[in-house]
């Protein structure tokens, strides 16, 4: 009799553990929508133009329930420091990964345009972001080291 009460625990215990584990995958899924909202962020690398210069940015953005995203940064490179406004678009998979294309503007003309990877996580409030390329304006291919740091400060309105 005691087996069977050991046994019956061990069935339920583990009926609660496959019930539960496909709840919390599917809590993990990401979506476009569900990036939307106000960010800030934060980077620093390297870039080679040819010579390595430092480079780093603080700055927000808000990204809208289809992947646009405008915003602005304050950005330094080698501490040469300057304003600058953003704006591309940003795509979200279901495994919480993502692409974008940015470009970076000051005074409305572009200046680079950079492209990213991303990954989210902490139920995609955070962010972290690689460049995979930086290119600018007039087509020149900078090599950089860049990662990226962001935090949703507010979720979507749209």
């Amino acid at each position: 009799m005691k087996g069977n009460f050991a046994n019956a625990g061990l069935i339920i215990a583990t009926l609660a553990i496959l019930t539960v584990v496909p709840l919390r995958a599917e809590a993990s899924h990401c979506s476009q929508s569900s990036a939307a909202g106000d960010w800030a962020y934060t980077y620093t690398g390297t870039v080679y133009a040819p010579d390595p210069f430092p480079a780093a940015a603080v700055g927000h953005f808000s990204e809208d329930s289809k992947g646009n995203v405008t915003g602005s940064q304050t950005h330094t490179l080698a501490g040469a420091t300057e304003v600058e406004d953003i704006s591309g678009s940003l795509t979200v998979n279901q495994d919480c990964t993502g692409s974008g294309t940015i470009n970076v503007l000051l005074s409305g003309e572009l200046l680079r345009t950079a492209t990213l990877n991303v990954a989210f996580d902490s139920d995609g409030n955070h962010a972290r972001l690689i460049f995979t390329s930086l290119i600018l304006a007039d087509g020149t291919v900078l090599p950089v080291v860049v990662t990226v740091d962001a935090m949703r400060v507010s979720p979507g309105k749209d």
